[in-house]
């Protein structure tokens, strides 16, 4: 008999806010300088956000890691340890921005003059002129790079800031040198607009990253900021949604939304789920009905016990779902980290042999200068850097509008590779809801079905409540039935004109259904059956048109596999353990062949792990849904074609950014050391070039549609 793995020793989550966090390189000093810690488990950074996650022993205090990421120069900010409102690089960037751009175009119209013939007195006169524009600006503009750079140098290390900073201050140098001395030439132009654009580059990443988050925030803010809530004897008092306890009572009018997820005890209304499930028609909610925060009541006022407040609510379980994208790094990401890596010495060394190499073949130091510094400035690998974070980003905004939260950035990697899908049945091609025979419902009198919906709406049964739902949208009016009681196991009972009425377990029939006795007359059978999920024979025939071999992998009884391989035409494996399921996958495995995993029970925790990618429905199991890659909260079986397709075109549009760095290393390296590139030029195609890939990677928002 196999069992799931006993847990393993309770760990501490700390949440700190890197607000110099923004590239793969960063994310990599990150990621190892805590993970040398003894007590750190993971460390993970989540550029989207600024964000890193540090699991650890409860005895290691917050305090450490602080301590730990101020050495390896990064500056943290404690977050609480629930859903931390994201930093935002924007707004510390736009007052750098603002003054690089208009210095720059000062100190451009000035140096128009010079191009255009300015000499002696005049040409010099221009050159102070620009220097006192320039130099101030620098150094306030210069700030983020600054700071980043000496934070590193300051504790050992280098990082991307360093030449960058390295290359500004020498091109500011070799300019006052020129204004001093009466020479022709001065870069303040050039590290104006090197600035100006770098940092007008990172604005717009800071404003992607924001956005592609956007989904995120909007379902954080949709929970009610506060709720009437029902005091002893019968007052009123509104209490703010941070304020609300377990077991208070809610009272919520027509037209408002939930504040907190709980259970209704009075009252009976419509809720409007959309936000958080997709489900477009409105749910109809009784009394001991689940309800949750965020979602909007439409019919009729009801009270609601809180069962859940504040962090602990659904809705604040999807955003932390959203928080963990991208937290795993895929294989491309990891070569971008070696890359970035490797970048600062291997830079330093190609400037410094330009330099050399100059000199020796007679250049002046100045000219030499002028050629290592634009080989600091062309060289910069931020184009690398974001090649993978940017696109799986956008990627993962795409598919969370379409309704698909993605848990580990790199499933989008393992997904597109998929070539073989294994289903659960109950819950995953099922909707897991059994609904009753329409055949047997229109076979009833008017007398049978008030009578059946009347025992039914007295039973929180999940038959019973698919039979009165069914009954009700029929347009079913109940019957007047007395002294309603129930027998666990059995069934209910009840009078109606003087007959006794049953509504009961079948007792000669081994198929899933309810008897419906009325003193007198025939018992009428009513077979249930478990739907399939809207679009399911579609999405089948999409992953079949993919490449992708779909088949059913159940722990249910062998009959009610074989009727939905029946309908769906799959093949089917029915009585599967957690072990079978696992050897079933790694038998694929061995195979050669990549495995998707789709499955929402607890029996499903294990197979979801161990599969190259794995897929939870929103109705999930709390194992289920920790276990999945992604989960897909539409009724809809078409998110699984829908997610695969997004992958491969995020792989693609991955290897296109990889290429687009590459190409334009290959191409502008050698330009600059042959002394063909000036750090204005230098300047220019490296923000190019991350602007490029940012551009490419922008094509992703519609990959889900």
């Amino acid at each position: 008999m196999s069992s799931l793995p006993a847990p393993a020793k309770e760990l501490e989550t700390s949440v700190l806010a890197v607000p110099g966090a923004h590239c793969a390189g960063c994310m990599s000093k990150i990621e190892r300088g805590l993970a040398a810690l003894p007590q750190v488990v993971t460390a993970r950074v989540n550029l989207t956000s600024r964000l890193v996650t540090v699991m650890h022993d409860p005895a290691l205090d917050e305090g450490r890691i602080v301590a730990e990421l101020a050495r390896i120069g990064f500056e943290a900010q404690r977050r609480p340890r629930e859903v931390a409102k994201p930093f935002s690089a924007v707004k510390p960037l736009l007052g750098p921005l603002a003054v690089a751009g208009f210095a720059m175009m000062n100190v451009m119209l000035l140096s128009v003059s010079i191009w255009s013939g300015a000499d002696g007195s005049t040409r010099e006169l221009f050159h102070w002129i620009s220097a006192a524009i320039a130099l101030p600006a620098v150094a306030y503009a210069g700030q983020p790079f600054f700071h980043s750079a000496w934070g590193a140098l300051r504790n050992g290390r280098t990082n991307m800031d360093v030449p960058i900073s390295i290359g500004v201050i020498i091109a500011c140098g070799l300019s006052v040198y020129e204004t001093m001395t009466g020479g022709r030439h001065a870069w303040f132009d050039g590290a104006l607009m090197l600035l100006a654009i770098l940092l007008a580059g990172r604005v717009l990443d800071a404003m992607m990253r924001d956005r592609a988050r956007a989904g995120v925030d909007a379902l954080l803010s949709q929970a009610a900021q506060g709720a009437l809530v029902v005091r002893a004897g019968g007052a009123l008092e509104w209490v703010a949604a941070e304020a609300l306890q377990p077991g208070m009572v809610m009272r919520v009018a027509t037209g408002e939304r939930l504040a907190a997820d709980g259970h209704i005890v009075s009252g009976a209304s419509r809720f409007d789920q959309a936000l958080l499930t997709g489900e477009t028609r409105p749910i109809a909610c009784v009394q001991g009905d689940k309800v949750l925060a965020g979602t909007l009541n439409l019919d009729a006022p009801v009270d609601v016990e809180v069962s859940h407040t504040g962090q602990n609510t659904t809705l604040a379980e999807i955003a932390r779902l959203m928080e963990a994208s991208s937290q795993n790094r895929s294989r491309y990401v990891r070569i971008a980290d070696r890359a970035s890596r490797l970048y600062a010495p291997a830079v330093h060394t190609l400037a410094a042999l330009s330099v050399v190499g100059w000199l020796i073949a007679g250049a002046s130091l100045y000219q030499s200068l002028v050629i290592g510094v634009a080989v600091l400035i062309i060289t910069c690998p931020c184009a690398l850097g974001l090649a993978v974070p940017v696109a799986q980003v956008v990627a993962s905004g795409s598919l969370l509008k379409a309704g698909i939260m993605v848990k580990d950035g790199s499933a989008i990697e393992r997904l597109a590779s998929v070539d073989r899908a294994l289903l659960d049945k109950t819950g995953t091609l099922t909707l897991g809801r059994p609904v009753p025979d329409a055949a047997a419902l229109d076979a009833m009198n008017a007398e049978e079905a008030a009578a059946a919906l009347a025992l039914a709406s007295h039973s929180r049964h999940p038959l019973s409540r698919a039979l009165a739902d069914a009954l009700m949208q029929r347009g079913v009016r109940p019957a007047a039935v007395a002294a309603v009681r129930e027998e666990a196991g059995v069934g209910l009972h009840g009078v109606l004109d003087g007959k006794v009425v049953a509504l009961r377990r079948p007792e000669s029939t081994t198929s899933m259904g309810v008897a419906l006795v009325i003193a007198g007359n025939p018992t009428r059978l009513i077979p249930f059956a478990d739907r399939l999920r809207d679009d399911a024979q579609a999405a089948l025939a999409d992953l079949k048109r993919m490449g992708i071999l779909a088949s059913i992998l159940s722990g249910d009884n062998a009959d009610a596999v074989a009727q939905v391989a029946r309908e769906t035409g799959l093949t089917g494996q029915a009585g599967a353990s957690p072990a079978d399921k696992q050897a079933a996958i790694a038998r694929l495995q061995r195979a050669g062949h990549n495995v998707l995993m789709v499955g929402d029970g607890l029996n499903d925790g294990p197979a979801l792990a161990a599969a190259d990618a794995s897929m939870a429905p929103g109705s999930a199991s709390d194992v289920g849904m920790q276990a999945a890659d992604m989960v897909f909260v539409q009724p809809s079986l078409a998110s699984l074609p829908r997610a695969i397709r997004a992958a491969r075109r995020t792989m693609a549009v991955v290897r296109q950014n990889f290429a687009l760095a590459i190409g334009y290393n290959v191409l502008a390296v050698p330009l600059a050391i042959a002394g063909y590139v000036t750090p204005l030029i230098a300047a220019l195609a490296m923000s190019l070039s991350s602007l490029i890939v940012v551009a490419n990677s922008l094509r992703l928002i519609r990959a889900a549609r």
